[in-house]
């Protein structure tokens, strides 16, 4: 896949996911909602498209997540040498979110800087 090339990882009423090749692994844009609705499917789209490496996470142009979507970025229930998700551009409710749920301190020390 050509780094520019973005081509849709999932999509439904309420999500879209793109994914796009970086040097650091593959590099997923989330625009709209995530919630109970859909987040086992983001869940099987990000699995799917990590093939063991990294996978960076852009939240910014996310208008609304749960803490089932969360859950499922944030990787809580993994140490943190296992966590293959890194999060970009975290907004201030996605940060108010992860210090309400406990792991504001796992996020800060192993996700991208906003």
């Amino acid at each position: 896949m050509n780094r520019l090339e973005e081509r849709l990882l999932y999509q439904d009423e309420q999500l879209k996911a793109t994914v796009r090749a970086a040097a650091e692994g593959p590099a997923v844009t989330l625009v709209g909602q995530v919630d109970a609705s859909n987040s086992y499917a983001l869940a099987v789209a990000l699995t799917g498209c990590s093939q063991g490496r990294q996978v960076v996470v852009d939240t910014g142009g996310l208008t609304f997540i749960d803490v089932s979507g969360l859950r499922v970025l944030a990787l809580p229930g993994l140490p943190p040498e296992q966590r293959w998700i890194r999060l970009r551009n975290l907004t201030s409710y996605q940060l108010r979110l992860l210090r309400l749920m406990g792991w504001h301190h796992e996020s800060r020390a192993h996700h991208l800087p906003i």
